[in-house]
């Protein structure tokens, strides 16, 4: 392994184990990318976990370096399955530079009834940017999933992946990663309260300030 791009690699590397401990996949499910590439790029470069390594035995040299179209450019290993789908939120947000994909417990329940997450905690507008919205099915690894998930994220920062699971997005391996976890305590709350039959939405008002700060740290259009 060149020391190019030892930073990416390590920062992708970290997010994965973390994501694993933090029991949002199991085995090597799930996967974290970081881009490379400048944001202004057209098309983007990225660092991405490969396919089917175990977690708990991941190596900054096995991170995988892709070009824009998902053909290795540096690293012996088999990109992720799903490096469309990374691909194409970045080519859908220049803001955004790192993806985290998970198949956590709570989030998938959701995903799986195609059930959008309402904005039940304050901390969903600031942080995640509103309503958590359900992409259409798409197969997985394909670009037609990887076009459903860019449209339902929109300018959010998470969005659940129908039958399969959610991504989040961010500034960093690190950011995206939070907001996965966050996105995860969300649905467990949502679907806890459902269970009770009130899962109440923050007051609408409120949203909207929430969300104008939200759009504000993120460099996003008011």
């Amino acid at each position: 392994m060149s020391n190019q791009w030892e930073t990416q690699r390590r920062e992708v590397t970290w997010a994965a184990r973390e994501m694993a401990k933090r029991g949002l996949v199991s085995g090597s499910s799930g996967n974290v990318s970081v881009r490379l590439s400048p944001q202004d790029a057209p098309d983007p470069l990225i660092a991405v976990t490969p396919s089917g390594k175990p977690y708990s035995d991941l190596e900054e040299a096995d991170i995988v370096v892709v070009d824009q179209d998902g053909e290795p450019v540096e690293g012996d290993g088999v990109p992720s399955s799903e490096t469309l789908l990374h691909l194409a939120l970045y080519r859908s947000r220049p803001d955004i530079a790192a993806v985290v994909h998970t198949h956590s417990l709570f989030a998938s329940v959701a995903a799986v009834a195609g059930m959008e997450i309402p904005p039940i905690l304050d901390e969903m507008a600031t942080t995640l940017g509103g309503p958590v919205r359900v992409s259409e099915y798409g197969f997985p690894g394909s670009a037609e999933l990887a076009d459903k998930v860019a449209l339902a994220l929109g300018d959010r920062a998470a969005a659940l992946i129908r039958n399969h699971g959610a991504v989040g997005v961010g500034g960093s391996a690190q950011e995206a990663l939070e907001v996965c976890t966050l996105l995860e305590r969300a649905a467990q709350i949502f679907i806890y309260t459902s269970l009770l039959g009130r899962a109440t939405p923050v007051p609408q008002d409120s949203i909207e300030a929430e969300q104008s700060i939200y759009r504000m740290t993120h460099g996003l259009p008011g």
